[in-house]
């Protein structure tokens, strides 16, 4: 299959591609490089340096690649920014994929999926989490990707469009090629492991007294590898005129604490903490449920163990101490 990846000089957009790649599928790289990386696209995938909201260079791709499918991975993702920036997030994130999206319905590309996340469940009543729980954003980043989905399913309704959207949490770890290089570091995991290398002081954590076995935060991390995966069998299996959600998480949750742990047994290195004052809207848990990906597609994380997935990070990482520069 001709797939467009748009994102895919980012962290999981570039790895998605290797999956692809690795199954035999044509791939075409959008970027804009705003936070991705030249470094992280695959050889043998065809780059081009453009934004998802300039409709000549999408359309070009899509005629002279006979894209078939579209993976979406382009978008702004730090939640506390897009409290301060609203319009910013908005104006990338959403009005940017209905650029995007019009450029597919122009060109007939009737099979889409969407890098979306977990964060459009808010505060959940229940976890794990399932696809039919309650959708309530509590941030500007969950409400621009609500509103991508419900796009997306007018469009399904309309005629047409085929798509899958796929919800997550924490993607963390790394392949061999590439890994996770933001600037500034917002993931807790690399921060983690940058105050093992000695370029932090040390790790803040918000909040020692949720109502969790250590007192820190639970969250789910997914090993960036398993996430890739899910991108490749939901754009094999998506057609047109459907509509597909899937929550995609590891199974269980690991506190702050148990993160900071692992880190420590896999680098062999002190790590100081610091406890710190709760951030606004936390919630004490946030775990998904996959029960619907793995009935329906197959779909289950082979990689599960949290110091696997701290591993894979810290042995990029000792292989690119200062990122894709350096």
């Amino acid at each position: 299959m001709d797939i467009l990846v748009t994102g895919g000089a980012g962290y999981i957009g570039s790895i998605t591609t290797e999956a692809l790649i690795e199954r035999g599928h044509d791939v075409v790289v959008l970027d804009n490089l705003e936070t991705g990386h030249r470094e992280a696209v695959h050889p043998k995938a065809t780059f081009i340096h453009a934004d998802i909201r300039d409709r000549d260079a999408v359309g070009a791709a899509l005629r002279d690649h006979r894209v078939e499918a579209v993976l979406h991975f382009a978008a702004y993702s730090l939640v506390g920014r897009s409290m301060e920036r609203p319009l910013e997030y908005f104006e990338n994130n959403t009005a940017g994929t209905l650029d995007l999206l019009a450029c597919l319905s122009d060109e007939h590309v009737d099979k889409f999926v969407l890098s979306s996340t977990a964060a459009l469940f808010g505060t959940p009543e229940k976890v794990p989490i399932a696809e039919d729980a309650a959708i309530r954003p509590e941030s500007v980043y969950g409400e621009t990707k609500y509103l991508i989905e419900r796009t997306l399913h007018w469009l399904v309704q309309s005629g047409g469009l085929g798509y899958a959207t796929l919800r997550y949490f924490n993607a963390a770890g790394a392949s061999e090629r590439c890994g996770e290089d933001h600037r500034p570091e917002s993931h807790l995991i690399p921060i983690i492991l940058e105050a093992a290398q000695g370029a932090r002081q040390s790790v803040s954590v918000f909040g020692d007294d949720y109502p969790t076995p250590d007192g820190s935060c639970i969250r789910d991390y997914i090993h960036v590898l398993d996430l890739a995966t899910a991108h490749v069998l939901a754009v094999e299996a998506v057609a047109p005129g459907e509509e597909r959600a899937y929550n995609l998480g590891n199974g269980r949750g690991f506190s702050v604490f148990e993160v900071i742990e692992a880190c420590r047994t896999v680098t062999g290195c002190p790590i100081s903490t610091e406890i710190t004052a709760r951030r606004p809207g936390d919630p004490a848990m946030l775990v998904a449920d996959s029960t619907k990906i793995a009935h329906q597609l197959g779909w289950e994380p082979r990689h599960r163990q949290l110091e696997e997935i701290v591993r894979s990070a810290w042995n990029w990482r000792l292989r690119h101490p200062h990122g894709y520069h350096g």
